[in-house]
């Protein structure tokens, strides 16, 4: 299943990762894909899909799945199976294997990203596949974290979560509720917390690219403080 989106293709030479950003609720892939600029990432290739459905309150926002009344943004088992979030779950996933064929780039190289409901999705499938990394700002976990069939924590990709000790959107607790749940499964998680509120700020740019950099590109060189 195909999915609207924007590329940049790296600023020299033959792409040799990948970045792949999710946009938040009532978004879409422009308001994301201005971050490729404060990335210094030459060799990598960008993509900012959007979601799936329409965002009822704008023409041009769209959403991965509309919200119930009163959502608390707390993991709730009962939530997974939720119907947009299910379609959204499998369209993402099929689109996330597609994109060797077309980029020539394996999942093993791309990262995957995502900002607040974005950040969720990107847990939701991003544990379920063989990724390079995965970047959760200033989002949540949908359900009990599910760790592919088969899968342990060695073959799952790292994670670094932010989030804004501020944040008046998704609440702290809710990302303390997903930093333990992978923690207990035994997935590498580098958390951080922020003086901000529901926003991407500069200094997450920067533990973002660090994140990236040693994580990824270098993973076996000495870990450097975020």
């Amino acid at each position: 299943m195909s999915l609207q989106t924007i590329a940049i293709p790296p600023q020299r030479g033959q792409a040799q990762g990948l970045l792949v950003m999710l946009h938040g609720w009532g978004a879409n892939a422009q308001d994301v894909s201005a971050l490729a600029s404060f990335l210094n990432l030459p060799n990598y290739q960008f993509v900012f899909p959007d979601a799936p459905f329409p965002y009822l309150y704008s023409p041009i926002g769209r959403v991965w799945y509309n919200f119930p009344e009163n959502y608390t943004f707390l993991s709730n088992p009962e939530f997974y199976d939720q119907p947009e979030l299910t379609q959204s779950r499998q369209q993402l996933i099929e689109w996330l294997r597609s994109l060797e064929s077309t980029t020539g780039i394996p999942l093993s190289r791309t990262v995957l990203a995502g900002f607040s409901q974005g950040g969720a999705m990107t847990l939701d499938v991003g544990l379920k596949l063989p990724l390079a990394a995965l970047m959760v700002l200033s989002g949540y976990i949908h359900a009990p974290a599910r760790l592919a069939i088969g899968e342990g924590s060695a073959s799952v990709p790292p994670v670094l979560m932010v989030h804004g000790r501020q944040d008046q959107v998704v609440p702290l607790a809710a990302a303390h509720q997903a930093r333990d749940q992978l923690l207990a499964l035994g997935v590498a998680v580098q958390y951080r917390e922020l003086d901000m509120g529901h926003e991407i700020q500069p200094h997450v740019l920067r533990l973002m690219q660090s994140f990236i950099e040693e994580t990824v590109i270098s993973p076996d060189s000495p870990s450097k403080p975020l």
